[in-house]
């Protein structure tokens, strides 16, 4: 029983080995054929892609030779003429009807674009250059070759979609070839496993690289030829807009010549500087188009078109050339002059040249300003000096910070280093050089700093200043700028000011100054003596037991609240609070109030409040300070019925008015001065003195005169006029004053010394 079927099973093996086997051959046998179809395939678009390539060439040759009339151009075109042949090739080559179809509209076109071709260069060789533009102006080549790459670019398309198809019938016999191979090997393992696995590793080896390396050589083959294709469109292209590009996208004036010089191309920049048209300037001389002067001596001069054409070397013109346009305008041009080569030799000139006449302008302005800030710089009364960093060392100084140091001049002062202008220790007990290098890199991190700094002098001499830096940045550098104040004697003056206590106390105690000082409440707690004096009681009536607001005019004190709290938008109430509400959050307050004395009698004062504060800023107590405006009320009310006497006297035109300030330089003249005079106000105001308009010899008379009188020597001039009144003694004086004219009149002049509230001379009036 078991040999039948062992029998049975072996021969189903064989049969199904031998099936296997068969269907194993017919696999192989379609993956051949698949493989054959796809090397058909690309061998037929590489045939298409030569055939577009021939005739892009055929293109570019008559080109070619339409611009050089070179003849060895037309052998692209002669070549072109067998795309028939190939054409035909290619019908036999495909069998999908599509693609058939693609090559039966691709054979007209090709027809058609020869026969333009020929046409075209035929024009050409009898000259008839008018035919040949019109032919390409009307684009019918272009418009071939267009429909030709369409055509050419779906039948490859077509092919290309072909390829697609054989790749995934090959890959699905590759598949099922697999499957086969599995299963023999599988039922031939039982017999020769060994000698199958050896055949089915090596049958499947070289299949696999056959068809890498036929793919991997097709893929070079097509990616050669689009890249010749890509270049040969590029150049195309190029020689197409190279020109028109060129020359529209430069930003500076462009002309080429031939040659002789003549104008052949400018491009729109050059037509808008020289106001010539191309079609205008073209054939003509370029000495016609650009008409260019020297902008200091007005002389022409011209283009060195002439010697670049000779040596074949770049020229430039000098600088300060100035370009006249067609319609007499001028601009500041730069420019240059190169050869335009041709195979090394120079067939024309190209001119670049551009308008500079702004920019120009811009650095004459940023050198004006530089000058302007180098003239502040060293007039300054400031001492100034620049720093730059990181070696922090004196790059300039003006005149101000040699002063302030004894330097005697700037090259020794801009050598020395922080040490050599400091003491080795600053009052902090720090080390000159190292607390400089801090102050400096604090100043380029901050922008700007402030503080003390004790310098020594070259002779030795130490002084404590108040220095100012300041990080600045001009065309990319950083640099500093040190601003130097000598501060040695507000210094004295403080330690002046903190000797001179008794005299404040003084003050406070002073019989003329009501001095009141309360605690938070506003509850008296000091009472002057002053304040005992204008007010009638002594300090003991009043403190601890009223506040201030008890001794003023409580209807003064009810109108000052209601006016505080429509100011400062916030309800105040009458009373003290009235009297201290601005001191009390820190405002300056100065207010006129009446105060009301012991036996009822009232009296105008000017009272100043001041906040008291401890230690931490709380207000502890107020002090307020008055005196007795009684006089100062009757001299306003005076004053304010004397105001219109005043003004129609110093506007009268029967007195000639004249006020200068303390040098004497004018700074009012009056409605009577210039009827007197002749000249206006403004023609004499902060220009000339009143001795620039007297005789000048009464002016020098006058002065020996004082000299003898007052036994001190007294310089002719505006000095004469105002010495007596300088010194406080009244002066009126007999004096010729010249008017504008020239004519001459006799004048009474009464002078006086103007003096502000400390006494002293701001100024005189002369009338």
């Amino acid at each position: 029983m078991k040999a039948p079927k062992t029998t049975v099973a072996l021969l189903a093996g064989m049969v199904i080995l031998a099936v296997l086997v068969a269907v194993s051959f017919w696999a192989f046998r379609q993956i051949k054929e698949a493989a054959e179809a796809r090397s058909r395939t690309y061998d037929v678009i590489s045939r298409a892609n030569t055939l577009l390539a021939g005739l892009i060439d055929a293109e570019t040759g008559q080109r070619g030779y339409l611009l050089t009339d070179d003849k060895v151009f037309l052998e692209q075109c002669l070549l072109a003429r067998n795309s028939v042949d190939r054409l035909e090739e290619l019908r036999e080559s495909t069998t999908i009807k599509a693609a058939q179809k693609s090559l039966d509209a691709l054979a007209p076109l090709i027809d058609a674009k020869l026969a333009e071709n020929s046409r075209i260069i035929e024009l050409h060789r009898k000259q008839d250059m008018t035919a040949v533009q019109a032919a390409v102006r009307v684009g019918q080549g272009k418009r071939l070759m267009d429909s030709i790459r369409a055509e050419t670019g779906s039948f490859i398309k077509i092919q290309e979609n072909s390829l697609a198809k054989h790749d995934v019938e090959f890959q699905s016999n590759m598949h099922h070839m697999f499957g086969i191979i599995i299963a023999v090997s599988l039922l031939s393992v039982l017999c020769a496993l060994l000698f199958i696995y050896l055949i089915f590793r090596e049958t499947r080896h070289r299949l696999n690289k056959l068809v890498q390396l036929k793919t991997q050589h097709l893929l070079e083959i097509q990616e050669d030829t689009n890249k010749k294709l890509l270049l040969t469109a590029i150049n195309l292209r190029i020689s197409e807009d190279k020109l028109a590009v060129t020359f529209k996208s430069i930003g500076d004036a462009v002309i080429a010549t031939d040659a002789n010089g003549c104008v052949s191309l400018m491009n729109p920049i050059a037509e808008h500087l020289t106001g010539w048209k191309q079609a205008e300037a073209a054939g003509h001389p370029v000495d016609e188009i650009i008409h260019i002067i020297n902008q200091d001596t007005r002389q022409p001069t011209s283009f060195p078109v002439t010697e670049t054409l000779a040596h074949g070397t770049p020229q430039k013109l000098t600088n300060h050339t100035v370009l006249i346009s067609r319609d007499g305008s001028e601009r500041v041009i730069a420019d240059s002059c190169a050869p335009i080569r041709d195979g090394g030799q120079v067939v024309g000139v190209v001119l670049v040249f551009r308008d500079v006449t702004e920019e120009n302008a811009v650095q004459q302005a940023l050198h004006d300003s530089e000058e302007h800030y180098r003239q502040l710089f060293e007039r300054s009364r400031d001492a100034l000096l620049v720093l730059t960093p990181p070696s922090r060392c004196v790059t300039d100084a003006n005149h101000a910070m040699l002063r302030l140091f004894g330097a005697a001049n700037k090259a020794d002062f801009i050598v020395l280093g922080i040490g050599d202008i400091s003491p080795e220790l600053q009052p902090d007990g720090r080390h000159s050089t190292e607390k400089a290098q801090e102050m400096s890199e604090r100043v380029l991190n901050e922008g700007s700093l402030s503080f003390e700094w004790e310098y020594r002098r070259l002779n030795g001499e130490t002084f404590t200043a108040e220095v100012q830096l300041k990080r600045m940045q001009t065309k990319g550098q950083v640099w500093v700028q040190g601003t130097v104040h000598d501060i040695s004697a507000r210094r004295a003056a403080e330690e002046a000011l903190l000797k001179e206590g008794a005299l404040q106390a003084a003050i406070f105690n002073s019989a003329n100054f009501s001095s009141i000082a309360t605690d938070a409440k506003g509850v008296i707690q000091i009472f002057n003596v002053g304040a005992e004096r204008m007010l009638g009681y002594t300090a003991a009536e009043v403190m601890n037991k009223i506040t201030p607001a008890d001794i003023s005019d409580p209807q003064e004190v009810i109108a000052r609240a209601k006016s505080l709290s429509i100011e400062l938008g916030t309800q105040i109430t009458p009373g003290f609070e009235a009297l201290v509400f601005k001191a009390s959050r820190g405002i300056e307050d100065i207010y006129e109030l009446t105060y009301i004395r012991k036996d009822a009698s009232r009296f105008p004062a000017v009272v100043s409040v001041t906040a008291l504060r401890d230690a931490q800023n709380e207000i502890i107590g107020y002090l307020l300070i008055g005196t007795d405006n009684t006089a100062r009320k009757r001299a306003e009310e005076s004053l304010l019925k004397a105001g219109a006497l005043q003004a129609a006297i110093f506007n009268s035109a029967n007195f000639s008015s004249i006020a200068t300030d303390a040098k004497g330089v004018i700074q009012i003249f009056n409605v009577g001065a210039e009827r007197m005079l002749g000249y206006t106000a403004a023609e004499v105001m902060n220009k000339i003195t009143p001795a620039d308009i007297s005789d000048p010899q009464e002016v020098i008379a006058r002065a020996k005169s004082l000299s003898v009188e007052l036994s001190t020597p007294i310089t002719p001039g505006f000095e004469a006029l105002v010495f007596k009144a300088s010194r406080g003694i009244e002066d009126i004086y007999e004096l010729t004053y010249i008017r504008k004219d020239g004519s001459r009149f006799p004048a009474v002049v009464s002078v006086t010394a103007l003096r502000d509230v400390q006494n002293k001379i701001i100024g005189y009036l002369l009338i």
